[in-house]
């Protein structure tokens, strides 16, 4: 117990020294910086790797892979417990006893969700028609299992935008998985090379989390006031990201019953390609706004509002101009990177891409709904922003095939926004000149793209 003790000290007193060397500001820009940097430095190795495993592997590969993803993805999702939220909020973030307990859930969560993965394996195969996913779901969805024993040490470099050693870390960990996925597929030529290559990425990032981040080990603990806490906060984050599957995976879900396992396959590349800039927001804005709203509210005072403002308005017009630049260079980078098979992804980037900007409008504002601890709200909006989502990408599928999808997909995120804007007024973090400018500049550019591309665009439409 006494080593425990002087432990747990340390960490507190390490955590403590982190957070003397600088104000909150700073640490979010520093924090979001090299969250970008890892981000994008791992795109570009993933994207590296595409290119090579597109020569090993056939189409109808990424098609099963990408639903091997909606099922592993449904599942992470349709469970989340909230506890890194809840970590980064709570009061009680830093003690030993929460952050054990909240690691115990996550250890029993991993392993329930192997369970269901091996239990679904067999009727997703059916549904779609592909046999090879009864046994490539079970051995995918070891990752879920290893996941559940990474350290709640991430969640507290999170939690105090101490993200330097973490960011290496986890961008080690997906160089190694990456490295494996092309070696394997070089070497045996099957779909199995990614599922195996998943498996190294998320063992290497459990080794490289629980060795080099600081902080006492977590060990198996019950706490009931601590399991309390988190199930209050975590009910509204589990019914929230269970209609959050809807907004990430529900295309490819969808698409699954439209396209064959090789077009859905070109799709999933073109997706891969468009989607950068807005994953690459999400993971800044996840790391970073939880602190800023929960420690400099912008109704605080004026300079946390100008402060905020500034970081606003720096991170939607970065997104809106890359979206901007995939949507200009979607085509000339798939000629330019794939062979002849995956030409029809190059339309597929400009669309995707368009269809994405409504969303950079409100990107930052749900984080002031858990920063408050509002997660009655917070699901609210998302649970409405995943209906509407899923009704109008369907229809548009059904009325106009694949480009019908997209174009209903753009409409329902502009048509959300007063939703989104409502919520961040109630926590009062909403910037009406901020919307005002980005929703012009939004339609001005959708505007000029549509003309530019008319034609390519209407070629997805039956």
């Amino acid at each position: 117990m006494g080593y425990f003790c002087r432990e747990e000290e340390a960490g507190a007193r390490g955590m403590a020294r982190g957070m003397a060397q600088g104000g909150l500001h700073r640490r979010a820009l520093s924090g979001g910086a090299l969250t970008a940097g890892s981000y994008a430095v791992t795109q570009a190795l993933r994207l590296g790797s595409n290119l090579v495993l597109t020569r090993l592997l056939f189409p109808e590969a990424f098609g099963v892979m990408a639903l091997v993803s909606v099922v592993l993805v449904g599942l992470a999702m349709f469970s989340d417990t909230g506890i890194g939220p809840a970590i980064s909020r709570s009061p009680r973030g830093d003690a030993p006893d929460f952050l054990d307990t909240a690691w115990t859930i996550n250890v029993l969560r991993g392993a329930l969700l192997w369970l269901l993965t091996c239990a679904c394996a067999w009727p997703v195969a059916r549904l779609y028609g592909a046999p090879e996913l009864a046994a490539l779901l079970p051995a995918a969805g070891l990752t879920l299992l290893i996941a559940g024993f990474n350290p709640t040490r991430i969640d507290t470099a999170n939690r105090h935008l101490l993200l330097g050693r973490l960011t290496a870390l986890d961008l080690l960990a997906q160089v190694i998985g990456i490295a494996a996925m092309v070696v394997l597929a070089w070497t045996m030529r099957s779909v199995w090379a990614l599922v195996l290559g998943a498996l190294i990425g998320s063992a290497a990032k459990l080794v490289l989390c629980w060795a080099f981040l600081p902080g006492p080990a977590n060990r198996f603990r019950w706490d009931s006031s601590a399991a309390a806490e988190l199930v209050q906060f975590g009910k509204w984050i589990f019914l929230s990201t269970a209609c959050g599957f809807l907004l990430s995976q529900g295309d490819k879900a969808i698409l699954g019953a439209y396209l064959n396992l090789a077009d859905l396959g070109i799709y999933n590349i073109g997706y891969f390609l468009a989607s950068f800039p807005m994953l690459l927001a999400g993971q800044v804005v996840a790391r970073i706004m939880i602190p800023l709203y929960r420690d400099h509210p912008p109704a605080a005072s004026a300079q946390n509002a100008r402060r905020l403002s500034r970081l606003r308005f720096g991170l939607s017009l970065s997104v809106l101009a890359l979206l901007t630049v995939m949507a200009l260079a979607g085509g000339p980078v798939v000629r330019l990177l794939y062979d002849d098979r995956y030409l029809a992804a190059g339309v597929l980037v400009t669309a995707i891409a368009m269809a994405q900007m409504p969303g950079v409008i409100g990107m930052t504002y749900d984080q002031s709904a858990l920063a408050a601890g509002d997660g009655r709200g917070y699901f609210l909006l998302i649970a409405a922003k995943a209906g509407l989502q899923t009704l109008a990408f369907l229809a548009g599928a059904e009325l106009a095939g694949l480009g019908g999808a997209l174009l209903g997909q753009g409409i329902a995120l502009a048509l959300v926004h007063p939703l989104i804007a409502r919520l961040a007024w109630r926590h009062r973090a909403w910037d009406m000149r901020h919307d005002l400018a980005l929703g012009a500049l939004t339609l001005l550019l959708l505007a000029a793209l549509g003309l530019l591309y008319r034609q390519d665009l209407a070629t997805l439409t039956p």
